[in-house]
């Protein structure tokens, strides 16, 4: 999978060949070892170096759940007749595809899957940058792009990257594309950065925004085990960054999974209802995990809906809660 996508989460290893994300991380390790690839947090990746960037075809293999699950939340942040940027990415475009269903809607981006996502949608314009194509991710970069945006001014800005931590923000792997990022956050009045768990904790070489500048990020529930994540999440929650959680149906498959495993490891039968075995452990009924988070600021974990005809939840709704 690694050689014919490029990269792969570890999340998506265990669910085909049906085993624990704890056994796929031990075989990763050992194949890291004979060389034959590259360990990255929550994933693997072909064998090269710090600034090695996957192209299209590889990303848009890569925790494709994750990402829809984080295009459906992050598109509730979106009003109707509003002005929004949206970056160059495999997340970005899934966004658009939402995006394209809000009446009177301006998107301004550079890049062209991004524009071509909603080149036929009903009521929404779209403002194309300048600039010369990047062919690995379809984004318009360098000085004509970063000229296009001077004395633009939207509501929100809508990026990814490809790391995420809260000791330097989000981080891509290009300069190129890191200065054009750069330009998109100054044009915006707010900054919203769409990121799945594999880029929670990976810092890669430029800079494109610095967490200070984050206003909301829209990310998925980290792997049970993935301390690291879980770790990265709440910093950032604690520097101030609006957290949003999606649950993605993998996710919760796999929950579910670990929860039936408990279940025949401590002897139940795995009909007992979990408010049973809340009561019968002297917890609450919250997610052990999220009631473990230090500190008064935790990630917000919102399940999506299950039927997809309905519109995405509202992160303006929950703010107000």
């Amino acid at each position: 999978m690694v050689r014919a996508n490029g990269a792969v989460s570890l999340r998506e290893l265990a669910r085909v060949v049906q085993t624990s994300e704890v056994t796929v991380r031990r075989d990763v390790r050992a194949l890291e070892a004979e060389g034959l690839l590259d360990r990255r947090h929550g994933g693997a990746v072909l064998p090269g170096g710090f600034t090695r960037e996957s192209g299209f075809p590889q990303k848009s293999h890569l925790a494709t759940a994750e990402k829809t699950a984080i295009a459906d939340l992050a598109a509730g942040l979106v009003d109707e007749g509003e002005a929004v940027v949206v970056g160059a990415g495999t997340t970005t475009q899934e966004l658009a595809r939402r995006l394209a269903r809000v009446p009177g809607l301006t998107v301004v981006t550079n890049s062209l899957l991004v524009a071509q996502a909603l080149a036929h949608a009903n009521r929404v314009e779209v403002v194309m940058t300048g600039g010369t194509l990047r062919g690995s991710n379809y984004g318009l970069v360098g000085s004509g792009a970063e000229q296009s945006l001077q004395g633009l001014r939207v509501s929100r800005a809508f990026l990814s990257g490809a790391g995420l931590t809260a000791e330097r923000g989000l981080s891509t792997s290009n300069m190129l594309s890191a200065s054009v990022d750069r330009a998109l956050v100054q044009a915006a009045a707010e900054v919203v950065v769409l990121a799945d768990h594999t880029k929670l904790g990976s810092d890669t070489m430029f800079q494109t925004v610095p967490t200070d500048l984050i206003t909301h990020l829209v990310t998925d529930e980290p792997p049970v085990g993935d301390e690291r994540a879980a770790t990265e999440l709440q910093a950032l929650a604690d520097h101030g960054v609006q957290v949003a959680v999606a649950q993605t149906p993998v996710g919760a498959e796999v929950l579910a999974a670990g929860r039936q495993r408990r279940d025949v490891r401590e002897g139940r039968d795995g009909r007992e209802s979990r408010d049973a075995r809340d009561a019968r452990d002297g917890r609450d009924g919250r997610d052990a995990r999220e009631s473990a988070l230090p500190g008064p600021r935790r990630p917000q974990r919102l399940a999506q809906a299950s039927d997809p005809s309905a519109p995405p939840p509202r992160l303006a709704d929950v703010r107000r809660r």
